[in-house]
C-alpha cells in the first residue's frame, strides 16, 4: 500500500542513545525534527511492537522535536523480548525518567491501540507533564476487549479464517482460554513450540490490522526477533490483566485528564480494538475532540487514519 500523501517527508534522525531504566532495561531512543522545536514523543502499540522511521512522518520536522522511544523489551531495546520487571508501571516511569534525560519540560503524546493505552496512563500519572494528547484505536486493556479479540465468538466471526491459523498450534482441550494457552507456550521451554506460537499470534494481530489485508503488514510476523517480542510481551501484560488494580482504570481515572487538549481518532472498523472502547471513553471524556473514520480499521496506517492524526498533531503545533 502507497504511503498517504499527508504524510511529512521521510528524515533520518538526529540523535539516538539508549537509556539505562533498570538492572536488566536499556531502552533505544532517538530524536528527529528541530532540536529547538516542541517535544512530542511517539508511543509504540503492541505492547512489545517497537517503532521505526517510518513513525517519524506525522509530525512536521520544521515545528516538532520527535521523540521515538522502543518500550522495554521491544525494537531496539535490551534484553529483546524480556518479560522481567515489564509492566504497565515501569514503563510509565521509563517515559518520565525519558523526558526527564532530555530536559524536557512538557510534551505533546501521541499512541495508539497499546500505545494509547500508555499515553493516557501517563498523562493520568503526570498531567502536568502533557501538553496535548493524540490519541488512536483506543484500548483500555479491559477484559471485554481481550474476550473480543482472543475468544471465539468476537473477530473471529469477522476473520473466521484467520481465528482458524490463530488456534492450530493449541489444543482443543485448552481453546477456551487462548491468551493462558499462548501465554504458557510463549514462556516455556520448548523453543521450537516458542516461535511457532510468536508467529501465529502475530499473525492474527497482522492480518486483522487494516480494512483491507495488508500483505507486507501480515509478513512482518514472519520475522523471528519482531514475531518474539511482539507475542510474549503482549501475552504478558494481556495474561496479567495490564498490571491495573481495576477492569476500568483509565475510565475511572479521566478526571485526572479531563483539561488536557486531546483528540480521539477511531477506525469505524477496527476488529482489534473495537470502536465500543473508543466510544465508552468519549462518553466520559466529552471535552476531548472524537471523530470516527469511515473508511478504517485498526491501523494508522490507512490513509483517512493518516490524514486525520496528521492534521491533528498539526493543530497542536501552536501549544
Amino acid at each position: 500500500m502507497p504511503d498517504s500523501p499527508a504524510l511529512y517527508p521521510k528524515i533520518d534522525n538526529y540523535d539516538s542513545g539508549f537509556l539505562k531504566v533498570s538492572d536488566v532495561h536499556s531502552l533505544y531512543y532517538e530524536q528527529s525534527g528541530n532540536p529547538q522545536g516542541k517535544p512530542v514523543i511517539y508511543l509504540h502499540g503492541g505492547p512489545g511492537g517497537g517503532v521505526s522511521a517510518h513513525d517519524r512522518r506525522y509530525f512536521d520536522p520544521s515545528v516538532y522535536r520527535i521523540i521515538l522511544l522502543d518500550q522495554r523489551g521491544a525494537g531496539k531495546s535490551t534484553p529483546t523480548a524480556s518479560l522481567e520487571d515489564n509492566t504497565t508501571w515501569s514503563l510509565v516511569a521509563d517515559i518520565e525518567k525519558l523526558r526527564e534525560h532530555l530536559k524536557i519540560d512538557k510534551w505533546v503524546v501521541f499512541g495508539g491501540s497499546w500505545g494509547s493505552t500508555l499515553s493516557l496512563v501517563y498523562a493520568q500519572e503526570y498531567p502536568d507533564r502533557v501538553k496535548a494528547l493524540i490519541l488512536r484505536g483506543i484500548f483500555m486493556l479491559r477484559q471485554s476487549e481481550l474476550r473480543w479479540f482472543y475468544e471465539h465468538g468476537g473477530a473471529s466471526n469477522i476473520f473466521p479464517d484467520a481465528w482458524d491459523e490463530f488456534v492450530k498450534p493449541i489444543p482443543e482441550d485448552e481453546r477456551g482460554s487462548m491468551i493462558s494457552a499462548y501465554h504458557k507456550r510463549l514462556t516455556g521451554e520448548d523453543e521450537e513450540q516458542r516461535m511457532q506460537c510468536a508467529k501465529a499470534w502475530s499473525t492474527w494481530e497482522c492480518t486483522t490490522s487494516k480494512l483491507y489485508v495488508d500483505p507486507v503488514e501480515v509478513a512482518k510476523a514472519s520475522q523471528d526477533t519482531w514475531a518474539l517480542a511482539f507475542a510474549r510481551i503482549e501475552s504478558h501484560f494481556f495474561f496479567n490483566k495490564g498490571f491495573f488494580n481495576t477492569d476500568a482504570h483509565i475510565l475511572e481515572n479521566v478526571d485526572k485528564i479531563r483539561h488536557i487538549p486531546a483528540t480521539i481518532v477511531q477506525g469505524r472498523y477496527d476488529v482489534v480494538c473495537p470502536a465500543t472502547s473508543a466510544w465508552d471513553l468519549h462518553k466520559v471524556w466529552p471535552e476531548a475532540k472524537f471523530e470516527f473514520m469511515a473508511d478504517a480499521g485498526h491501523s494508522a496506517k490507512e490513509l483517512a487514519t493518516t490524514a486525520r492524526l496528521v492534521e491533528a498533531a498539526d493543530e497542536y503545533k501552536t501549544l
